[in-house]
């Protein structure tokens, strides 16, 4: 996912803008509106797009907070993008069913668990959107997080320690070390599995696609599809880049604070890393806040130059979470962030509009346009 650059204080303010591939759609945000566009079998979009709370005010802009606020919030929006996603490929599905006079189907396990871990690891790249919806879905993402991200790496580490006769102690920094060595094999193999499956390969062009739009949107750029195509997949700013950066400050974190805990001695080696892992959770919003502000400089400072080596590891995981969109997925997140563009530059009510479906892309931008043009137009974002 992406972030568009904040603009210098001599041009005139543009909306910060982040996003989500989601299945067949994509969500982008803004400081106070979102939009999700997802494509139906029969080729029409349906989009869901209303104002949110702007969550950058107060402590939420100081440094070092305001990345755990944003991943929060990024989560729970991110949540309600996947769950709409969901409804209207299971709305598809329970029609081809009915059709054919079968069960209906539904995402496989495997499907699903690659999808939800997808989401919660590139979630991250918005900035201070909150939504009030999508609690419940939101703390399983974070829970799936957790347990994919921390505790399954360290009990590798453990398994590799036992097996290897290194016996090393969970709070060593060779422990940690391979800790965080493992927890990136496993990302980068898991997303390697998943991209295998057909409906998250597709998710991953969505992604590429996603990226695509908010670089044609940086450069001020018409966002048309012509435009959009000739950018690139990769973008400094997306969660996958973050997830990178996090396996590696947590080595940095945990190598440097592990000896200067209490030590962990229960008698056995299980209790001890489970107390260890209990032990590290504290310390994972000052991993993310660290990440997101680094992730920032580098985003700014390091995009050209010899200094943008320091993004190719994030880069080179992209380049498994992303893949090239067809023009269709292109469209599909164009008219997702037109529509995010349009709530946001004050040309739609502040209100909560149902859902809305269009019979192409071409009827969504004309939609667009002719509201764009006239003031007066209905206060929903519908036909």
């Amino acid at each position: 996912m992406a972030m568009a650059k904040q603009e210098t204080s001599a041009s005139p303010a543009r909306p910060y803008i982040g996003g989500q591939a989601v299945l067949e759609g994509v969500m982008m945000r803004a400081p106070t509106s979102f939009a999700i566009v997802v494509r139906r079998k029969d080729g029409s979009l349906v989009v869901r797009e209303r104002a949110v709370l702007d969550g950058r005010k107060g402590a939420a802009r100081l440094p070092f907070v305001r990345g755990v606020v944003s991943l929060v919030e990024s989560l729970k929006l991110g949540s309600e993008a996947l769950r709409f996603s969901v409804e209207q490929m299971e709305q598809d599905l329970a029609a081809e069913e009915r059709e054919k006079a079968a069960p209906p189907k539904v995402l496989n396990v495997f499907s699903a668990l690659g999808l939800s871990v997808f989401a919660a690891a590139t979630a991250q790249d918005g900035e201070g959107v909150r939504s009030t919806s999508g609690k419940s879905g939101s703390l399983l993402m974070a829970l799936v997080a957790v347990a994919f991200f921390v505790a399954l790496p360290q009990a590798a580490a453990e398994g590799v320690s036992r097996l290897l006769g290194l016996n090393l102690e969970v709070q060593s920094p060779a422990f940690q070390a391979m800790t965080g060595a493992l927890k990136l094999c496993v990302v980068v193999g898991y997303l390697l599995a998943i991209r295998r499956v057909p409906d998250i390969r597709r998710v991953f062009q969505y992604h590429g696609a996603e990226h695509k739009t908010i670089s044609t949107y940086e450069a001020e750029e018409e966002l048309v599809v012509k435009n959009a195509r000739a950018k690139t997949t990769l973008h400094p700013r997306c969660g996958t880049t973050f997830l990178v950066m996090v396996a590696l400050v947590s080595i940095l974190v945990f190598t440097a604070v592990g000896g200067f805990l209490p030590r962990i001695d229960t008698g056995s080696r299980l209790l001890n890393n489970v107390a260890f892992f209990l032990v590290k959770l504290p310390f994972l919003p000052v991993i993310a806040s660290v990440t997101f502000e680094l992730q920032r400089i580098f985003a700014r400072y390091c995009t050209t130059g010899p200094l943008r080596a320091l993004l190719w590891p994030g880069f080179l995981v992209q380049k498994i979470t992303t893949i090239e969109p067809d023009d269709d997925q292109l469209e599909v997140a164009l008219a997702s962030l037109r529509a995010t563009l349009f709530r946001e530059e004050g040309r739609e009510a502040d209100v909560a509009p149902a859902d809305v479906r269009f019979p192409s892309y071409e009827a969504l931008a004309a939609a667009v346009s002719l509201r764009a043009s006239s003031p007066v137009a209905a206060p929903a974002f519908a036909e």
